[in-house]
């Protein structure tokens, strides 16, 4: 491996200079910048970040720890959380504990499979002196990630912590709710069914409030004989639209974009159609939901943000610019937005 005291003897300058250019410190000339480049180049030099950590105490590299990275949400958010780390020149090193590829959904309620995975990717993170760690869950839940004693700054995606210690960045489901509830409303629908996933869901109890309130809000009564639960799935979404159609409902309000495909399954096989024999909504925005025929109306999820906003998060709290007040925010809720495309019929 070639040195950064093999550079500087073969361009005949002092190591502090070598490293000034590195660091983009202009205390040198112009000819000898590009020189030491160029050498750089031809040799392949890479520093050794490690060690330059261990010197320097803080390793300006971040560890992300993801459930799964096959799951819809799970790619975009880290991608922003690295697209914004760079930025400020902190490099990241994943971890995937590919959970549901390994227990598919058997694992919820399992903390002694959970952290006979978990624990030993912190390990591995603390063991390379990562200044931070951000964890990136497969769905909203309240969670135990690290210990009260945890050494290092720590932040939650899309998730709940047990402690403000570490902060969560989640998506406002309750708003996302309301607001495509408010929508249909608007658009004249008064039976409204819902088709979502679990009933110990964070996302499910979140959305569906949002949904109850919105009807409070219009003084209509909310009537839970229009909510089916299932299991996030396209199989629950065709076994909620047949029961929600022999109810009368005139609109059915999915909480996945999956399940909405189960929906015009039904719709397809009885010979019905959406959105002029009933309205059909959907909520994550997923790239399917564009291509349904027709398009589906849904709730986009602020993937990009929330992903931007917990490494700006973890930056800060790294860099102390984070206040005692700001540091002891137990969540930052980041808000949804309706996407219009042609799976609603106003009714007269």
């Amino acid at each position: 491996m070639v040195t950064l005291k093999e550079i500087a003897k073969r361009c005949d300058v002092s190591v502090s200079t070598v490293s000034n250019i590195l660091n983009g410190i202009p205390k040198v000339s112009e000819d000898t910048r590009q020189k030491v480049l160029q050498v750089i180049k031809e040799t392949g030099y890479q520093p050794n970040y490690i060690a330059q950590g261990l010197r320097k105490k803080k390793t300006k590299l971040i560890g992300i720890i993801a459930e799964d990275i096959s799951l819809f949400s799970t790619p975009i958010i880290i991608e922003n959380i690295m697209s914004y780390c760079e930025t400020k020149n902190y490099r990241t090193i994943m971890v995937n504990l590919r959970l549901y590829a390994r227990w598919n959904e058997q694992w919820y309620q399992d903390e002694e499979e959970y952290y006979s995975v978990l624990n030993p990717a912190v390990q591995e993170l603390l063991s390379i002196k990562v200044d931070g760690i951000i964890y990136v869950p497969g769905h909203a839940r309240n969670m135990r990630c690290f210990d009260e004693n945890f050494k290092i700054p720590a932040v939650m995606t899309y998730g709940y912590t047990h402690s403000p210690d570490f902060p969560s960045v989640v998506i406002d489901d309750e708003k996302g709710g309301y607001d495509m509830t408010e929508y249909l409303l608007e658009m004249g629908h008064r039976r409204i069914g819902v088709i979502g996933g679990r009933k110990d869901n964070i996302h499910m109890d979140k959305r569906l409030l949002g949904y109850q309130r919105a009807l409070f809000d219009r003084r209509i009564f909310y009537n839970p004989d229009l909510v089916c639960y299932g299991n996030w799935n396209r199989e629950s979404g065709y076994e909620g639209a047949e029961t929600l159609i022999k109810r009368n409902v005139t609109a059915i309000f999915c909480f996945s974009d999956i399940i909405a495909g189960g929906v015009y399954d039904y719709l397809e096989e009885k010979g019905l159609e959406a959105p002029e024999d009933i309205s059909v909504v959907g909520f994550d925005d997923q790239v399917i939901a564009e291509y349904f025929r027709p398009s589906l109306t849904t709730v986009a999820l602020p993937l990009e943000e929330i992903g931007k906003k917990a490494a700006e998060l973890l930056i800060r709290l790294l860099d102390e610019e984070v206040g005692q007040t700001e540091q002891q925010m137990s969540q930052i809720e980041l808000p949804c937005s309706v996407v219009l495309r042609k799976s609603v019929k106003r009714l007269l």
